[in-house]
């Protein structure tokens, strides 16, 4: 632990969001913390930063800080620490003009979103959201051989839009299901980190060929509406389409569609375009499995984003420099 406090006098620090209560201890042995009970919007957490002289944030999605909001923050804020890997919520370079580091946690979260995507294929293929349904309801009808047939993921050829660690890490899981991996990606991978996957550099193409579609890119590669009307239709006719990366990738209206029509089998999503008021169609809809933006959902990973954000802010606030910066 001594590694991770920064020098005597403890810096004052805003824990802005809500976190679990092993992170919430870690930061007030750490620093002078200030640990919020609610999730602070940008304005309330400007106002907190101001008042108590807040050297370092540690940060949240409803934090959503605009251009506006860096301009007046105060200079002694050095630190704006996010505990997941996005940060597509603020004005990063705003902040980073004030001289205020922006930093992520991207590597905690690679296993649990790894198995969370590999959760929404199974579920999504096999049609877990009906079954659970008929036996909620009480099952008492005999199913047949034609009845409530879902799709083998085993075998099937998976495409990966976006190969860093989380998809590098799906890939993993899917071999043990004897998948075909095809992957796109702004650089091909080296053989090490392929591992016998095969490096499509067309998108399109990638579509054409995916059985199954699991997007994982990252807020970085600033890609706006990735799937389209045109590019759902470039998906082999049912398909299945899985989304654990950002909701903005994805035309909601074009995805019910794909939906509704059969040219998707079924959809297993963790985000979406507004959250939490996401579309119910989507909810409506029974070929679609869904999760509340729940990836990191886990004791040991909820545990490990938020240290690794302290350890960001004491690095920072040290002088020893982020581990993760933006």
């Amino acid at each position: 632990m001594a590694e991770n406090q920064p020098a005597p006098g403890k810096p004052r620090v805003l824990v802005a969001r809500r976190v679990p209560p092993n992170v919430a201890a870690r930061a007030r042995e750490m620093f002078d913390a200030i640990v919020t009970e609610t999730d602070m919007d940008a304005d309330t957490a400007l106002r907190v930063i101001r008042e108590e002289r807040i050297a370092g944030l540690f940060s949240g999605p409803k934090v959503k800080f605009t251009a506006a909001h860096a301009a007046a923050m105060p200079d002694g804020l050095k630190v704006i620490a996010n505990p997941g890997a996005g940060f597509d919520h603020m004005d990063v370079e705003a902040a980073k003009a004030r001289g205020i580091v922006v930093t992520n946690a991207p590597d905690v979260v690679t296993d649990c979103t790894a198995d969370l995507a590999l959760m929404l294929i199974l579920n999504a293929s096999r049609r877990a959201r009906e079954y659970d349904r008929v036996m909620r309801e009480g099952w008492r009808k005999p199913y047949g051989m034609p009845d409530l047939l879902g799709l083998r993921p085993s075998g099937k050829t998976l495409g990966i839009v976006g190969m860093g660690r989380i998809g590098q890490a799906v890939a993993q899981r899917a071999r043990g299901f004897g998948m075909r991996i095809l992957y796109n990606n702004r650089r091909r991978l080296s053989p090490e980190l392929e591992q016998g996957a095969e490096y499509v550099a067309d998108l399109h193409d990638l579509l054409r060929r995916s059985e199954i579609l699991s997007l994982h890119l990252p807020a970085s590669a600033g890609t706006g509406t990735l799937m389209t009307r045109e590019r759902f239709a470039l998906l082999p006719q049912g398909a299945v389409f899985v989304n654990t990366a950002r909701g903005s990738l994805v035309d909601e209206d074009a995805l019910i569609e794909a939906l509704k029509s059969g040219q998707l089998f079924a959809a297993g999503l963790d985000v979406f375009r507004k959250e939490p008021d996401f579309d119910t169609r989507l909810a409506e809809l029974p070929n679609v499995f869904l999760t509340p933006h729940v990836a990191s959902a886990t004791v040991d990973t909820r545990d490990a984003m938020g240290f690794r954000t302290l350890d960001n802010i004491a690095g920072v606030l040290s002088g020893r420099g982020a581990i993760d910066p933006v």
